[in-house]
């Protein structure tokens, strides 16, 4: 039976074996665990607030869209890594590739990892 505290550690274990030797891997892990709780909570406010931009008709190419992506990116840097171009586009191809990704965001609204990953994909140019 996969319990959430078997499930987030399912989770963290992928995670390093995919990322763990990467310099955002570490400045992750050297976070107090209270930016972690914090990542979670305001990833999901992003999130909604991408399903909500997305929902009101406008564009990933818009001005709403990107400062959304910017936010984004700025949250993630203060919250768990220095987010790049290269980081940014890499999780927003995640976003709609990894279907556990997808489902999560897109419980938000459907075609809300879409619309994230192209925001991002403008953005970046990537």
């Amino acid at each position: 039976m996969n319990t959430p505290n078997h499930e987030a550690e399912r989770r963290a274990a992928e995670a390093k074996a995919r990322w763990g030797q990467t310099e955002a891997y570490r400045q992750y892990e050297a976070r107090p665990e209270r930016d972690r709780e914090a990542l979670a909570a305001g990833m999901d406010r992003l999130m909604a607030a991408f399903a909500v931009c997305k929902q009101s008709g406008a564009p990933a190419d818009s001005a709403p869209a990107q400062r959304l992506t910017e936010e984004l990116r700025a949250f993630l840097t203060a919250h768990a890594y220095d987010c790049t171009d290269e980081i940014l586009a890499g999780l927003g191809r995640t976003y709609v590739s990894d279907p556990r990704f997808r489902a999560n965001i897109d419980r938000h609204g459907e075609g809300t990892a879409a619309f994230i990953a192209r925001a991002i994909e403008i953005r970046t140019g990537r």
